[in-house]
Order: structure tokens, then sequence, then C-alpha cells
């Protein structure tokens, strides 16, 4: 069975097995996860990109920095609902492939065929032994694919043998005829959409279909399922998710991912004091004569800047997600909050610009700890320290905090996120 690899996991097979050497077939990755739904994402990289007109295949190419190839493929490495990532490649581009995904986990890669449709058959044939519930095949020249698509393919394929994501048609529609072209009619755009990819399968369906299939020049897999008479779903795609053919495509994906939004959220929380020998602030324990009560490890800090993250991206607030009637968060260190809300960041393809925390208390005195602070911080949302602030202040004797009953902190977060997602 397989399973997803965790963050720290991956950074530890950074250049594993990158040897030039091919997968066999059945070469999935074991694990034992026990999960009820194993999903597979298949990324087809085995094209030459002819109408690119580079000197490499068009996958390897810069994308606002960074290879379309790894882009495609990091949007379902991060993507919680994916537990393998297998990526199929063309002959001779193993020195390529291996420098675009250093460091993701990622299966062995599989070489391809010399059209689409064998290395997509290719790739689910090195599947076959260990086979997944379903699977997702994706282009690898579409880098900006996001999560919501993939969660709408893997929805969808809980009531439907395959599906796909698409955008209806808009513009009119023009038949051409003779040399040079002249417009030969008008066609109705009624009921026509434009296909993208990721197109998700039930894998022993789409398996089976495109081996009857082997030997057809169909152009994607829905054909492929298509013709073996699967029901295909659509579901919303997105003009962000485009196929990039040309360089004007490419010089149109990289002014998309350079146009980011930026968002700015704000968090709050109190926490009083009782019994105990030290607070946790920021993850980091203080001595005190005094601790601080909450149902987790009472951090306030920390519970304000993971609201702080969290309203950044206009998601539901920390009591919502780590509810103190659940159990399992009794006790727990609250860098596992912080944790989750730089994750869920991450599935937007975003990244944490900066955090600032004001603490505001009588006692304990945080000028000591604040550098200590600041590293824990730093390592919890895997951002430098020097984009974390930790500041605190008193109420000069005013208020319960003045009083000396609590402990309260007011937290700011900015965080950038391509328009694309």
């Amino acid at each position: 069975m397989w399973s997803r690899r965790s963050i720290a996991d991956a950074r530890d097979r950074i250049g594993e097995r990158h040897d030039g050497s091919f997968a066999s077939p059945c070469a999935a990755q074991p694990c034992d996860s026990g999960a009820m739904i194993r999903c597979a994402a298949l990324i087809l990289a085995g094209g030459t990109g002819t109408r690119f007109g580079g000197l490499a295949p068009k996958q390897y190419e810069l994308v606002a920095g960074k290879p379309m190839l790894r882009r495609a493929v990091e949007a379902f490495c991060k993507h919680p609902r994916v537990d393998l990532v297998r990526v199929v490649i063309g002959a001779g581009d193993m020195q390529s492939y291996a420098a675009a995904t250093t460091g993701l986990p990622v299966s062995e890669p599989v070489a391809g065929g010399s059209t689409r449709q064998k290395s997509g058959l290719a790739g689910l044939e090195s599947m076959a032994c260990d086979p997944p519930d379903l699977v997702l095949i994706h282009d690898a020249a579409r880098p900006l694919v996001d999560g919501p698509i993939i969660d709408r393919i893997i929805d969808a394929l809980q009531t439907a043998p395959a599906a796909l994501p698409a955008l209806a048609i808009n513009d009119t529609l023009k038949r051409a005829a003779g040399d040079p072209p002249r417009v030969a009619d008008t066609m109705s755009r009624a009921d026509l959409w434009r296909a993208q990819t990721p197109q998700g399968f039930r894998f022993a369906d789409i398996l089976a279909a495109h081996r009857d299939a082997a030997g057809s020049d169909l152009t994607d897999d829905a054909a492929v399922a298509e013709r073996a008479g699967l029901e295909v779903a659509l579901v919303a795609g997105s003009v962000y998710n485009f196929k990039i053919t040309t360089r004007d495509d490419l010089a149109h994906a990289e002014r998309i991912m350079l146009s980011d939004d930026v968002r700015i959220g704000n968090g709050f929380d109190v926490h009083a004091f009782g019994n105990g020998d030290h607070v946790t602030l920021c993850g980091v324990a203080i001595p005190h004569d005094r601790g601080l009560q909450g149902h987790s490890d009472a951090d306030v800090a920390a519970h304000a800047i993971t609201d702080a993250l969290l309203g950044a991206i206009a998601a539901d607030d920390i009591g919502s997600r780590f509810p103190p009637s659940e159990e399992r968060w009794r006790g727990v260190s609250s860098r596992i909050f912080l944790r989750q809300a730089a994750e869920l960041i991450e599935r937007k393809s975003g990244t944490i610009v900066n955090v600032d925390v004001t603490i505001i208390c009588e006692t304990p005195k945080i000028g000591p700890y604040r550098d200590v602070m600041r590293q824990a911080l730093s390592d919890s949302l895997a951002i430098d320290v020097g984009r974390v602030g930790v500041k605190a202040t008193t109420t000069e004797r005013l208020g319960f905090a003045g009083r000396g009953e609590g402990i309260a902190a007011q937290a700011t977060a900015a965080v950038r996120i391509p328009r694309s997602s």
C-alpha cells in the first residue's frame, strides 16, 4: 500500500536514486498507511515540444524561476489527498528530470512512448502490480494547476468512473476551408467545452481502456475512457490551468505567476493565568510562578498568529479548525496549529511574507526570550527568522492584563498568493 510521505521525509530523500536509471513496472513505493482511498498522480512529461521551439523539451523550461515540470509536480506532491506522484519522461531526459524534481517526494520515473497515449499506458502499467483506487493523469505543460481543481476531480470520482476539468467555449467558432484558409461556415458553440487536465479515473477502468485502445492515437485519456464506454463527468476548470504550447503561452504564465496577491490577516487571543510553573509563548517554555489555562498548551501568542494566518487566506478560525471540544487537541503543542495553517497556505501555492506578534502582559518578562521565540516561530512556519517579529508591551497596570490576570496577544500576518490560485 502507499501513503503520502511527510515533508520531513521528503527532505531526507533529496537526491535519492537519480542515477540515470528508469523505474521498472510495478516499482511503486511501499508503505503501511492503511488509507481507505489511494490516489496516484501520473504526470506526462515525455513530449519533445516541437512547437515550442526550445533547445530542450518545454517541460524543463523555467516558469518564473522554476522548471515547468516542477511546478506541475509540486501541486500534486503538496495535495493531502494524493498519495503517490510518478512522472513519465522521454528517452534521454533523466538528467533534466532529476534536476527539475530534486527534493520532491516523487516515485521513480517511467520511460514514455512515441505518443501521448503510449506514454499514458506505460505509466499506468508501472502501477498495475500495486494499483491505486484512483489515478489523476496530468500534462506537465499545465504548471498552474491548483488544489481546488484536484479536489473537484477526486470528489467527482466518487460518483463517476472518470472526470475532467473543462471550460465552456465563449468564443464564436468558425470552420475554415481552402488554402489560404477562408471561413467556410459558423459553428454552434452550444454544449462545447475545452478539456483540461488532470483527468481522473478509477484505476482499473482506465488501465483496461488503455490496454484495449493500444495502437490508437487518441489525444487525451478522457477520449480513451469514452471509447471504452465510460461516463466522463465535467467539473469546473480554471482559465489559469492552460497548456503552455508556445513561447507566448510561457510569457503569459510568467505574468500570472509574478502578479501575486498579498493578503493581510489579524489574530487576537487571551488566556487566563492558573496553576503551573511556566507559560508557553511562541512554542517556548518560559519559567513563571503561574501557568496559562487552556485546552491545548495555551500558547496565546501562537494562537493569535495561527488566526492571523488563517484570516489572510479567508479560512475558518482556530476555534473552528481545532475545537476545544475535541479531546485530540488536549495538551498538544500549538506549534501543530501553526504548521497546519502554513500547510493550508502551501496548498494555495502561497508563501508567508512575514508574521508579527505583540504579547501583552505585566509578567513574565519577554525580552530575554525574544530571539529564541522568533527562531521557534521561524522553524514552525518554515520561514526566515528575519520575517518574524516578536514584541511585548504592558497596559500600564490597566485592565485584566494589567491586574496580572492573564496574557493577551495580537498578531498580523502577510501572505503572498499567486493570482492563479
